[in-house]
């Protein structure tokens, strides 16, 4: 009898472990309205099932259009953990493996440096060791572009590295596109059409998927982005939505897929189940290069957060192929994090445990995909409670509060001096390596800009101070740069260089990286 009595609590443990927290959908609901995030949908999946595919508040700020578990949404980043599956369905067909040399399956392929030319690996491609620096050579497709993926490619060999090969971590997005290339070499197959045949219908995830290509174009989709004190947040411009998915075409293979709840949980299951698919015996990937996933290989630096936030400091902070692997208070945490243009996204297992969840959200706010996870977290390894979203929801703000203030010192202090020359003699169309052109002209007694290879990136350049410009692009949802002329002894402009506006600036709009000369004309 005394062995039956001490069984019942830890029955009872075991079955409220065993379920997402109490209360959860309206906790969710209210941290949503908090925020002002529109709409959001979570998957969470434990020991084998279901246990939540639900989609909360709206696609489109004031509209009713409800989001459900079959809503899609952009994922960004925590897409390049299906282009490496695409490599696992190859290397388990014998077409390649880890350690190949890229340039032997992807003849032309090149980078700055002739040595790391010859000796990166596909596993190099994957694990942000290349030397490049962080998000090196983004500009090439973000907000959008009209350069094929071929072509970026081509450009890569252009991008001055930041550090020599493998010598340390710096998160890139280029690599992961030629990586697609590299799939559509061995393959004959571009890599939404592989990716959709070899995993996507496979694994039944139906609503992120068409014949053919990943379905960018739906009705039943979160809607995209306008920026409303700070954050992006939902709203339905169909050009703006169409600018995005421009952008997801182009750089797919780093982070193009749009995903409902209902189809990121069957992806959890088949993570948490080492490749195999729900409810069958097949598979779409062996165990061995599952293993291969999930295996360390760089080490990178831990986020640096206030003293409130360390006990959720791991021991150890390690990329492997196209997931973070981490411990969290003593358990493995395998996870990834996802944002493009007004969406977060964030997939979060604990194999351990048999768990595993997927946040996605259609603004920028990061506290409350950061929260979620650390409250979800504590919950399935038994933790107490600490209101997580509420920290990182402040922490959040505070960030965002701070950069505005730092920004606004700046914007106040111009130096009233200049421009150096009348206006014409800025006008000229100019050269980068790995950008290309962008051309400066004049139009009602101001000049323009117009970012070539970047459809719609174009606006006036708003004197500041000296010989620098300030970009008023005409789309407001592009980050603004500060443009600087520098003159030779003759006083005719010798360079161009830039670098962000806003200290909040994400890594993908690297101007900083960029170094434009007067371009040559052809007679």
């Amino acid at each position: 009898m005394k062995h039956f009595l001490l069984a019942i609590p830890l029955s009872i443990c075991a079955v409220s472990i065993a379920a997402p927290p109490p209360h959860f959908d309206a906790r969710a609901e209210t941290l949503r309205k908090q925020v002002g995030a529109p709409g959001m949908a979570i998957a969470i999946v434990e020991n084998g099932k279901v246990t939540r595919a639900k989609g909360y508040g709206v696609k489109k700020l004031g509209a009713a259009d409800a989001i459900d578990a079959d809503t899609i949404f952009p994922t960004g980043s925590t897409g390049k953990a299906f282009t490496v599956a695409d490599l696992a369905i190859l290397v388990d067909q014998g077409k390649i493996g880890w350690d190949d040399k890229v340039i032997d399956h992807l003849p032309g392929f090149e980078m700055y440096d002739p040595w790391a030319t010859r000796e990166i690996t596909i596993r190099d491609l994957l694990v942000h060791r290349s030397g490049l620096g962080l998000g090196a050579g983004d500009l090439l497709f973000v907000p959008r572009s009209n350069l094929s993926r071929a072509e970026v490619v081509k450009r890569l060999r252009y991008i001055k590295p930041a550090m020599s090969f493998r010598y340390g971590f710096a998160y890139d997005n280029l690599l992961y596109i030629v990586a697609g290339q590299l799939i559509e070499a061995v393959t004959g197959k571009s890599w939404e059409a592989f990716t959709a045949e070899q995993i996507l219908k496979p694994a039944g995830m139906l609503h992120s998927t068409s014949d053919d290509e990943i379905r960018f174009q739906t009705p039943n989709r979160a809607q995209p982005h306008a920026r409303v004190n700070g954050p992006l947040r939902g709203l339905g411009d169909q050009q703006v939505l169409d600018e995005r998915d421009d952008l997801a075409r182009n750089s797919a293979p780093a982070g193009g897929l749009a995903i409902s709840a209902n189809d990121m949980a069957r992806w959890l299951l088949i993570q948490l189940a080492h490749g195999k698919l729900p409810d069958s015996n097949a598979r779409l990937f062996s165990e061995a290069t599952h293993e291969q996933m999930w295996t360390p290989i760089v080490f990178q630096e831990d986020d640096p957060l206030p003293s409130e936030f360390d006990p959720i400091k791991p021991k150890f902070n390690t990329y492997a192929l196209g997931w973070e692997v981490r411990d969290y208070r003593g358990a493995k945490l395998v996870w990834h994090g996802g944002a493009v243009l007004g969406f977060k996204a964030a997939v979060v297992l604990l194999p351990e445990k048999n768990v595993g969840f997927s946040i996605e959200i259609n603004s920028e706010d990061s506290g409350l995909v950061a929260g979620l996870i650390y409250e979800l977290l504590d919950h399935y390894l038994e933790l107490p409670k600490s209101n997580w979203p509420e920290k990182f929801i402040a922490y959040a703000r505070k960030q965002l509060d701070e950069g505005l203030k730092k920004y606004q010192r700046v914007a106040e202090k111009p130096v009233k001096i200049g421009p150096s020359l009348p206006l014409e003699r800025y006008k000229g169309t100019y050269a980068d390596p790995w950008y290309g052109k962008i051309e400066v002209g004049q139009a009602n007694e101001k000049l323009t800009i117009d970012f070539k290879s970047t459809p719609r990136m174009g606006g006036t350049l708003e004197h500041w101070q000296y010989d620098t410009f300030i970009t008023r692009f005409t789309d407001d949802t592009i980050e603004p740069a500060y443009v600087t002329f520098n003159l030779d002894a003759e006083g005719k402009i010798d360079r161009i260089t830039m670098k962000p506006v806003s200290p909040l600036a994400d890594f993908s709009f690297d101007y900083q990286d960029l170094f434009f000369r007067p371009a040559e004309v052809k007679k």
